[in-house]
């Protein structure tokens, strides 16, 4: 641990990420713990864990927002950076990290993540800067139980550091698409479950002021074409989202 600053657990979830967690972890080398929550992996992520010095807990799965919660429970400081294997912390965020734990002015703290979509890092639109809480006291914060979209929820000041979170998934445009489509599934499930509704006017006007927003007033048009596939992909998952509600309300409806 570096005198004069707070001790640092970063912290991960994990399943079968064998091939993006050696990048991760070597970005996580100043922290003062690296804590590996692992759910099943068959491909080797808890031995590549521990032979990069990680601490590693082999656990059932219990859902994003309750694991990561875990995770944050299971850590040995209090200060918790929670970061997912495809992500890597750059240096200018590193060294706002150390800045921040020397002399702590918020309870939690975010900054832009920048994802790398179809070859090329985003820097407009919905894929920048994707503000993320990552850094807490776990005192002061934990992970929401939300299916899907799972976020900190935070008591108290809230800071911003400067320095990107990189999002590297090597996820192909197919595989995207399949977690999009489950990833929708799930949200329509929850809002259903909170008492949201669906309308013909949310089916049709939600999509197309989600990309009057991202492509043009957010100028994800200058991202190219990847810019505009992830736009177009967000306003389908908005469609999406919104046809399940009303598919899902009519199949009750006739049971």
């Amino acid at each position: 641990m570096t005198p004069g600053r707070a001790p640092l657990s970063a912290v991960l979830i994990t399943k079968n990420a064998a091939s993006q967690l050696a990048a991760c972890l070597e970005s996580l080398v100043f922290c003062d713990e690296v804590l590996v929550v692992d759910s099943g992996s068959t491909d080797g992520t808890p031995v590549l864990a521990r032979s990069q010095g990680a601490r590693v807990l082999e656990t059932e799965w219990r859902g994003f927002g309750p694991q990561k919660q875990f995770a944050v429970e299971q850590a040995s400081h209090d200060w918790v950076l929670c970061v997912d294997a495809d992500e890597r912390v750059s240096e200018t965020l590193r060294q706002s990290i150390l800045a921040a734990l020397a002399a702590p002015t918020a309870n939690a703290y975010r900054f832009p993540r920048c994802n790398r979509f179809m070859g090329r890092y985003l820097r407009h639109g919905e894929g920048y800067p994707d503000w993320s809480l990552r850094l807490f006291h776990r005192a002061h914060g934990r992970w929401s139980t939300d299916a899907v979209h799972e976020k900190v929820v935070c008591q108290g000041p809230v800071a911003g550091l400067q320095g990107d979170l990189l999002h590297d998934s090597a996820e192909t445009l197919d595989s995207y698409l399949a977690k999009q489509n489950r990833y929708t599934s799930l949200a329509a499930e929850e809002a259903l479950a909170r008492g949201k509704d669906a309308n013909v006017a949310k089916l049709l006007l939600s999509p197309l002021f989600r990309f009057i927003k991202f492509y043009f007033l957010r100028l994800g048009f200058l991202d190219g074409v990847p810019g505009l596939v992830h736009i177009v992909i967000g306003c389908q998952n908005s469609f999406a989202k919104y046809a399940k509600i009303l598919a899902f309300k009519a199949d009750r409806q006739q049971k």
